[in-house]
């Protein structure tokens, strides 16, 4: 069982993330925690699995959970075995077999005599049979850290287990593996994930919100058709409160206008009727301030109902505003910017590739590199970018403006804070408030600009990494996105691929969304796994 009771964060710029959430999982509950990139589902995450302590309240597991993180950069200079936590036994076990029974490696070791057998099994499990402890996690795909971290699962046996993105990098085949152990899986699950076809093997959905956590019994298919259900109800009093602030606004208008005219009216009377001064500046006052009341009156009327629309229009989902807007004039129309012939990279003794790649990437293409995990999908994306050379063949790199954007946001610099962050591509020396207003144009309102880069959401990083390229504004040769739809919410896949369809110039993109890839109208595939 896992309870939050009046859980909130506060980062530390002191910008309050969420508050007063109050959540019970029971034991073999399997949940989706729902919510819009930045909304925090995370950062409950990592509370939930005692990486992160919350600002107020308390977080209580019956048992310490297993937990996958979405991002992995932090683990680069970790051993496989350092990284799944099981680093000490394996020494413990190496140590005891070899004469050194000491207290400190009994107790370690724990009993544990199975380790390496269970670690083989899991890993075998997830398609890494010949997967070396040792091996250094930076040296892995996207894919193979996820694998090792799921493999994880089946060595450290929780009854809890955390679950951010799981299926992030992931190609077909792991997919199927991934949805298996979902379905079939006793254990304990809170998964956060944008894959549909995931969600819908869960059985409740948590939607997180400024608003706090709210529950919805059954599949995703079943929260989305509730969702619009209630979209439509909140469109239709949006519409409503809108009529109701037209017809109030009307309504004081005409009642000005009536008491002006009753009042101009009253004054020609008294004129007339030749009231003496005194009593004639009482009456004037007296209808002043009776009109001043009737002001007031139609004032707050109107203002109430402005504020209720405003709060209704809060709630709408996010509009489709992120736009890169690049100046594509400059871009090499027609221009060869990559030739490959037979380029092949070698590990040790090992070629990477069984047949070497031979293709030409022109100005204007869409390109997708596909692959199974461990193919050499990224491989390839650094040689394009001329960061790793072949070993064999010839590639020709011509000369052009290329944006990268990995796995780990490395375009983002976690140091700084979003607005710092803004600033460094502002090659044109825009005004403040205009770097801002691109800001809220990629959905970050002003509370967000303070807040630093290492807190936010890959989902947010991403979209962070878009803005900077559409605040510097000059269009690149060529845009090298990996995975970029991962950590992303669905709302903001949408965002991501109308402001791609808006860029002129040269994609190529790793992913393994085949939705995406259509969406983007990719026209040519690598595949530098296929023999």
């Amino acid at each position: 069982m896992l309870i939050l009771q009046d859980v909130a964060y506060l980062h530390p710029n002191k910008d309050l993330l969420f508050d007063h959430i109050d959540l019970t999982i029971n034991k073999k509950d399997k949940i989706a925690l729902l919510g819009n990139n930045g909304a925090g589902k995370s950062t409950l995450l990592k509370m939930m699995a005692g990486v992160l302590q919350p600002s107020a309240g308390y977080v209580k597991a019956a048992s310490k959970p297993y937990y996958v993180p979405q991002i992995f950069g932090q683990f680069n200079e970790l051993t496989v075995a350092e990284a799944l936590g099981i680093e000490g036994k394996l020494k413990a076990m190496n140590g005891i077999l070899s004469g050194n029974v000491t207290e400190a490696n009994l107790t370690t070791l724990n009993d544990d005599w199975n380790i390496e057998e269970r670690c083989a099994e899991a890993l075998r499990h997830w398609r890494l049979e010949n997967m070396d402890l040792n091996r250094m996690m930076a040296s892995l795909s996207g894919g193979q850290k996820t694998k090792v971290f799921l493999a994880g699962i089946m060595i450290h046996e929780p009854e809890i287990v955390l679950l951010d993105e799981p299926s992030n990098h992931l190609d077909m085949e792991s997919r199927a593996i991934l949805y298996d152990h979902i379905k079939s899986t006793s254990h304990t699950l809170v998964v956060v994930s944008h894959d549909r076809r995931l969600l819908n093997l869960l059985n409740t959905m948590y939607e997180l919100s400024k608003g706090g956590i709210k529950v919805y019994g059954g599949n995703y298919d079943l929260y989305a058709t509730q969702k619009q259900v209630e979209s439509n109800a909140l469109d239709e009093d949006v519409k409503s409160k809108e009529k109701a602030l037209r017809k109030a606004k009307e309504t004081k208008r005409e009642a000005i206008e009536r008491q002006q005219k009753l009042d101009a009216r009253g004054r020609k009377k008294q004129d007339k009727a030749g009231v003496p001064t005194i009593a004639l500046n009482t009456l004037r006052n007296n209808a002043e301030k009776s009109t001043s009341h009737m002001k007031d009156v139609h004032a707050s009327k109107v203002g109430g109902i402005a504020e209720e629309l405003n709060r209704l229009r809060n709630e709408l989902p996010g509009a489709d505003k992120m736009r890169i807007g690049f100046d594509n004039s400059a871009l090499h129309k027609g221009k060869v910017l990559v030739s490959a012939s037979d380029i092949n990279i070698r590990y040790g003794y090992e070629w990477l590739w069984k047949n070497p790649l031979s293709f030409e990437i022109a100005s204007g293409a869409r390109v997708a590199i596909a692959g199974a995990n461990g193919s050499g999908k990224t491989t390839l994306i650094k040689i394009v970018l001329g960061l790793l050379q072949a070993n064999s063949g010839s590639i020709r790199l011509a000369e052009a403006k290329t944006v990268y954007i990995d796995q780990d946001y490395s375009l983002i610099d976690n140091k700084l804070n979003v607005y710092e962050q803004a600033q460094l591509f502002n090659s044109r020396k825009l005004a403040e408030h205009e770097v801002k207003i691109q800001l809220s144009r990629f959905l970050f309102a002003k509370n967000d600009w303070d807040k630093a880069c290492a807190d936010l959401s890959g989902g947010e990083k991403m979209r962070l990494a878009l803005c900077c390229l559409s605040i510097r504004n000059t269009a690149p040769d060529m845009i090298v996105l990996d995975e970029p739809t991962n950590n992303l919410d669905i709302q903001n896949v949408e965002l991501l691929t109308t402001a791609i369809n808006e860029y002129e110039g040269t994609l190529i993109v790793v992913s393994h969304d085949v939705h995406f890839l259509q969406e983007v109208n990719v026209g040519m595939v690598i595949e530098p796994g296929q023999n």
